[in-house]
């Protein structure tokens, strides 16, 4: 039976949600082994005046057994 871990992470960028997206889950990708979805929570803008885009998703990673 697999079980999985869900990891938050915020990404922002200043193209678009997507882009967001996109760079939430690069960077989540440098240290997390086997990603299976990444489901988006919410976005939105912040800053002053409002030109950065936030993404919030939920990474799902299956747990890795160790051998015992």
């Amino acid at each position: 039976m697999a079980v999985t871990k869900i990891i938050e992470v915020v990404g922002s960028s200043p193209e678009s949600s997507d882009a967001a997206v996109q760079a939430a889950l690069s960077d989540a990708k440098q240290t997390l082994r086997n990603i299976k979805a990444v489901d988006v929570v919410s976005t939105g803008l912040r800053c002053e005046d409002l030109t950065e885009w936030r993404a919030l998703g939920r990474i799902s990673c299956l747990i890795e057994r160790v051998s015992g």
